[in-house]
């Protein structure tokens, strides 16, 4: 019954697509990225509530990213999948007349940069993420594995073929879910690919990662750097107002700045308009949720859009 579902939901979603006057023309799936390229900043939320309400109440959001966290909680991918298909809008995709989705789901795997995460990798590429976030990345080797883990290889020739990739062809799904027939085109990690849908996203949460920054942020291929001000104050053994923490999270913004790579950390009404004077552009504004956007992470979302300039909504 749910698959029947499913499909009678991707009939009408091709439907809508192929009948547009847009549908010939090249189009951004990836919206996180085309606010990036923008130079605005982009507010997302973790959440750890796979639940069709919940789906349904984030992607009718102001939010531009989210951060669907399977690293502290249960990695299922077939929850994933049924999670994705409900943040699909058939109405907005009317009236966009392409697929794009408002708010990008992106997924933070179980696996951090010491393990051998390209199978868990493949997986939620292949149900349809936009992108990856990895937990605990420490150095310039473990940034590009994480980069060949989410790229094809290249075509012979290709400007592009380093870092090589090293995924598996199996890109049904998420060539339905994204309603595109060129998927494998596409799915590669922008900015290195100008054309990519891909975001590499590397989490900074230690000593380790913040001493290599330079190198790790030298990967071709990395989308952007997220700082764990949790992580990395356990990592130091100090509070996270301790100058040393302080100080390594203003080292990796300014790496990230230097090579203009948006820049992440968490961020509360209270401190989320200072984040962003300092320079960060890939803010998320709380934790968790339990159905849509409750009043904190609302009341940051809505301080940090003012902050950036971004009024309207998505």
């Amino acid at each position: 019954m749910r698959f029947s579902r499913m499909s009678a939901l991707c009939g009408v979603l091709a439907a809508l697509i192929m009948t547009s006057p847009l549908a010939a023309q090249e189009f951004r799936l990836n919206r996180t990225i085309e606010t990036l390229e923008s130079d605005a900043a982009v507010f997302g939320l973790f959440t750890a509530n796979l639940s069709q309400q919940n789906a349904r109440a984030l992607a009718t959001s102001d939010l531009d990213f989210l951060f669907i966290d399977m690293e502290h909680s249960p990695f299922d991918v077939e929850t994933l999948r049924t999670f994705l298909l409900g943040m699909l809008n058939v109405r907005q995709v009317a009236e966009r007349g392409n697929p794009q989705m408002a708010v990008t789901p992106l997924v933070r795997i179980p696996a951090n940069g010491r393990n051998d995460f390209d199978h868990i990798v493949k997986q939620v590429l292949d149900v349809g993420a936009f992108g990856v976030v990895f937990p605990f990345i420490e150095s310039a080797e473990q940034a590009e594995r994480a980069v060949r883990a989410m790229r094809y290889p290249a075509r012979q020739g290709s400007p592009i073929a380093e870092p090589r990739g090293g995924r598996g062809s199996s890109p049904g799904i998420a060539s339905w879910f994204w309603g595109v027939g060129d998927y494998s085109a596409r799915a590669d990690v922008w900015p290195l690919n100008p054309r990519g849908e891909l975001l590499a996203v590397l989490q900074i949460e230690s000593r380790e990662g913040v001493e290599n920054i330079d190198a790790i942020a030298a990967v071709p291929g990395v989308g952007a750097i997220f700082v764990g001000p949790s992580d990395l104050s356990l990592s130091y053994g100090l509070p996270g107002s301790s100058p040393d923490v302080t100080n390594a999270i203003a080292r990796v913004l300014a790496v990230c700045i230097e090579r203009d790579i948006p820049c992440g950390i968490t961020t509360g009404s209270g401190s989320v308009a200072q984040r962003l004077a300092e320079g960060f552009k890939f803010v998320t504004i709380g934790y968790w949720s339990d159905a849509g956007i409750s009043t904190e992470p609302g009341n940051a979302l809505g301080i940090g859009r003012r902050a950036a300039g971004r009024t309207g909504g998505n």
